[in-house]
């Protein structure tokens, strides 16, 4: 029997606006629903047969043709069988995203093995649990990368470098043969016993997903994507295999390393078809526009990972052309992508957050209560994904597996995976996400049980109880706070806190905010009592340092750069943006806003270099000194050199100091040239 949750007749309107959804080309070749069961590494080959010589990966450093691209994973692939042979086991890979990163994850596969990432971002202590837990047998890694994948195994024999992979080995395919069953990844996210836990994706899974983004989104080999994220999220995996088995190109953007400032050049300039974010990172995205930017080639903004408001519509249709369509999905590691929503310019959103749309093939949503039964129409119900393509369970966790994956109680091979999430459909089908049955939350697109954070903050030694919830900060922005209880009467400053979850967690999962109480505030059955805990006033945190105030208009400014970016009332100018709250994504928003600002040219990784206002107000004004010419420097550097701050003096750069010495010499030489006459 039909049910409101179920399977329905497509959306006229969804289907219009899909209609229009092609590349320019009119170029677009359907995955077929057979073509699942292969391996990926198959997929790709034929791809590389097809297109040898068609740039597949392009970076500002390299350029790979799918020929050139397949060659390298070749032998990153015979330098892995070389070493371990033909198990399918776990692989881990420690690389930092570019050309290199594509290679080795297209080398694990098609060695037969299971993609573990490491992203070399992310704290020791973090990395050393996933490598135990995954129980890597080996780490593919690069130079820059190797003094971290020392620490982790210091055992070389378990240790790839594909800098220096032996010029003998082959380009040419192992030609393996895999079962579309076997496991190719896994990705590891939050988990409410404290500990992350690793979702299992096979073969068939991926490209079933895949599939159905190719389909939907009439991707083709004339597209060119973006790839924005971290190797660490499941997303980047979908981007790269969307591009790579469809014949398209890739340009991988690191954000942290270049900042979302010069995101729109790279778009414009490399005349990118498709770019697919986190909502978040979108906001900081647009947040950088002025409107005097077009995208001309850019035909599908794809927006997921996090809910989607309708100001992030209401800037798509400000600072996009006609032509380019904006995609909303849901999605989740265990379940892949099972709904999709697509807009155009005349789309109304009448509420404050945009629906997340229709179904996709093998995948039905069904809304459940708390009897396990199905909702009707504007019934609230915990999302629940009914599929055959689901995830094959969580990894070495039986128990979890068999808790969260159920079978179908009308038999047959499909499985019922419970999300946790909470929805509503609509009368045509679309589908309204509501929130979250339990505490987890997403933050920049990675799905966080805070109970994981709270287990880490309770083994500090000042923590006796602790709480950490998300707030509500500007721009869609959620802040993680963390509630604590000190267990003794001089509580930890918030930077130490800080620095000690920075040792244990990624930066994504280090709350923004820190408030100590005397106690937490519980319910009548003595549960803690979420709606009862203070909300953070936006003042500066204690730092364990003093404040300092601004003392020339450079300082004046980034401080209320600072400000605005935090969320907090005032910053010091010895104060360590980080410790003030701030992470990876923030500082790219900071870097940006001083790029429009000063009218200077600087990286992202400048901020995590000179993590202080004044240490960034002797950079700046150096880069200006810089730009108005040699004859001004000396008497900039001069100005600089009166500034008290220690720190702000050693930031000094080198070609400063140097010209700084030499205009010391030069009055050395004149004033003894003076005293010979």
């Amino acid at each position: 029997m039909s049910h409101p949750s179920g399977s329905r007749e497509p959306c006229p309107s969804q289907e219009a606006i899909r209609a229009r959804c092609f590349h320019p080309s009119g170029v677009f070749v359907e995955f077929r629903k057979e073509e699942i069961e292969q391996s990926i590494p198959d997929r790709f080959e034929q791809q590389v047969a097809k297109y040898p010589n068609r740039i597949a990966v392009k970076t500002r450093n390299h350029t790979l043709t799918y020929g050139a691209l397949n060659k390298g994973a070749n032998r990153v692939a015979r330098a892995i069988l070389a070493q371990r042979g033909e198990v399918n086991e776990p692989i881990a890979l420690l690389l930092e995203q570019g050309a290199s990163l594509i290679a080795a994850i297209i080398g694990i596969l098609k060695a037969g093995k299971i993609y573990v990432p490491l992203d070399p971002y992310h704290p020791q202590a973090w990395l050393t649990f996933l490598l135990e837990d995954s129980q890597a047998t080996l780490i593919v890694t690069n130079t820059k990368n190797l003094p971290l994948a020392y620490k982790l195994v210091p055992d070389t024999r378990q240790l790839i470098n594909i800098d220096e992979l032996d010029s003998s080995l082959s380009g040419e395919n192992p030609s393996l043969s895999l079962p579309p069953e076997s496991i190719a990844c896994v990705y590891y996210t939050s988990g409410s016993t404290g500990q992350p836990k690793g979702v299992m994706q096979s073969h068939r899974n991926v490209l079933h997903d895949i599939m159905n983004y190719t389909n939907k989104g009439h991707i083709g080999g004339e597209d060119r994507l973006v790839l924005l994220h971290s190797c660490s999220f499941v997303t980047s995996l979908k981007v790269i295999l969307v591009t790579l088995l469809n014949g398209a190109a890739l340009y991988p953007f690191d954000l942290l390393e270049e900042g979302v400032s010069y995101l729109a050049d790279w778009l414009i300039s490399e005349k990118i078809t498709i770019g697919w974010f986190v909502s978040t990172v979108y906001r900081h995205f647009v947040s950088t526009l002025s409107g005097e930017s077009e995208f001309p080639a850019l035909r599908l903004i794809i927006l997921g990972g996090e809910s989607v408001s309708k100001q992030d519509v209401e800037a798509h249709k400000k600072y996009f052309s006609p032509n380019c369509l904006l995609v909303v999905l849901l999605a989740a590691t265990e379940i892949g992508t099972v709904r999709l929503y697509f807009i155009d310019k005349a789309t109304r959103v009448d509420g404050s957050t945009v629906p997340v749309g229709y179904e996709v093939p093998d995948k039905e949503v069904l809304l459940l209560d708390e009897a396990g039964e199905r909702v009707g129409f504007n019934g609230i119900g915990e999302i629940a994904v009914k599929s055959r393509y689901l995830a094959s369970g969580y990894w070495r966790r039986p128990d979890l597996t068999q808790a969260k994956f159920l079978p179908d109680p009308e038999g047959g091979d499909k499985r019922i995976y419970l999300t946790g999430d909470l929805g509503r459909t609509l009368p045509d089908g679309c589908l309204e996400h509501i929130g979250r049955k339990d505490f987890q939350v997403k933050i920049r697109g990675h799905r966080i049980d805070p109970i994981e954070i709270e287990a880490v903050l309770g083994q500090h030694p000042g923590v006796r109880d602790t709480v950490v919830l998300a707030g509500e900060g500007t721009s869609g922005y959620k802040p993680l706070v963390a509630y604590v209880v000190p267990s003794q009467a001089q509580a930890p400053a918030a930077s130490d806190l800080r620095n000690f979850l920075k040792e244990r967690l990624p930066d994504y999962m280090v709350p923004s905010a820190f408030m100590v109480l005397d106690s937490l505030p519980l319910t009548p059955n003595g549960k803690v009592d979420r709606r009862a805990l203070p909300v953070p006033a936006p003042t500066r945190p204690d730092l364990g340092t003093p404040f300092v105030a601004p003392r020339n208009p450079t300082e004046e400014v980034l401080g209320g750069i600072w400000s605005e970016v935090l969320g907090i009332d005032q910053v010091g100018i010895i104060d360590n943006f980080f410790e003030l709250g701030g992470d990876s994504l923030l500082a790219t928003t900071v870097i940006s806003r001083v790029i429009q600002r000063f009218q200077v040219e600087l990286p992202v990784q400048l901020l995590f270099q000179n993590p202080t206002v004044a240490g960034m107000a002797v950079v700046i004004m150096q880069n200006q000194a810089k730009k108005a010419g040699k004859e001004e420097m000396a008497g900039m550097v001069a100005e600089l050199e009166l500034l008290p701050d220690k720190e702000a003096r050693r930031l000094l750069t080198e070609e400063a100091e140097t010209e700084r010495r030499r205009e010391k010499w030069i009055e050395k030489t004149e004033k003894t040239i003076r005293s010979t006459k």
